[in-house]
C-alpha cells in the first residue's frame, strides 16, 4: 500500500533529523581526527550511528514514495527503539558532550528513537507482521556485538562500556550480549502481537 503524503512528510522529517545528526557527527568526528576517512571508520563503530544510518536510509526512501515491506518498517523501528533505551538506562551522563557533538547525542539518541516508533504507530500498514519477524530481527544485535568485537581485537577500543571485554570479562560480555538479544526478541514479539490487535480495531 502506498504511503499517504501525511505519511511521506513525516517521514521526511524523520529522515532529515537522522542525515543531520549523522553530519553533525560526522563533523564533530572530523574536529577530533582530522580527516572524513578517519571520522568515518570511528563513527562506524557504533550501533547509533549504524541504526541511525538505517532510518535515514530507509525513511529517505519512504518520504520519495517506495514500497517499503512491514519487516524492513518494524525491524527499524525496533533497532532505533533499542537505541534510546540503552541510552537511557546505560549511556546517559557517561561522556560530557558540547557543540556539535552535543547536537548528534540529542538528534540520534533522542528525537529518531522517538519519532520512529510514533511514525510506526501512526502510519505504518498493520498486520503484515509475521511470527519469525522477531527471531530475524534479533540477528541485527547480535551481528553488531560480533562486528564490534571483532574491531576491538583488532585495535582495542570497545564502543561500549557492556562490551568491554578487557575491563568485564568475555563471560560478562557474552551474558551483556544475551540479554540484548533477549530484550531485542521479546520487544519484537510484543510488537508482533500489537501489528495484529492494531489490524483488528
Amino acid at each position: 500500500m502506498a504511503l499517504s503524503l501525511p505519511a511521506r512528510f513525516a517521514a521526511a522529517l524523520i529522515a532529515l533529523a537522522a542525515w543531520a545528526g549523522l553530519a553533525v557527527q560526522l563533523q564533530a568526528s572530523m574536529d577530533i581526527s582530522g580527516s572524513a576517512g578517519a571520522a568515518l571508520w570511528a563513527m562506524l563503530r557504533y550501533f547509533t550511528v549504524l541504526t541511525n544510518l538505517l532510518v535515514a536510509l530507509i525513511f529517505t526512501g519512504a518520504a520519495l514514495g517506495r514500497r517499503i515491506s512491514p519487516f524492513t518498517y518494524g525491524g527499524v523501528t525496533l533497532a532505533i527503539l533499542l537505541v534510546g533505551v540503552v541510552f537511557a538506562l546505560l549511556l546517559n551522563g557517561l561522556v560530557e558532550l558540547s557543540s556539535g557533538a552535543l547536537l548528534a547525542d540529542v538528534l540520534m539518541h533522542r528525537v529518531t528513537p522517538l519519532l520512529v516508533p510514533l511514525w510506526w504507530l501512526a502510519f505504518a500498514a498493520k498486520g503484515g507482521l509475521g511470527r519469525r519477524g522477531p527471531f530475524l530481527w534479533m540477528l541485527y544485535p547480535l551481528g553488531y556485538f560480533a562486528y564490534a568485537l571483532a574491531r576491538a581485537g583488532l585495535d582495542g577500543r570497545y564502543p561500549y562500556p557492556f562490551m568491554d571485554v578487557g575491563r568485564i570479562g568475555w563471560l560478562q560480555t557474552g551474558l551483556n550480549a544475551l540479554e540484548v538479544a533477549a530484550g531485542f526478541l521479546l520487544a519484537g514479539l510484543l510488537l508482533v502481537w500489537l501489528d495484529r490487535r492494531l489490524a483488528r480495531d
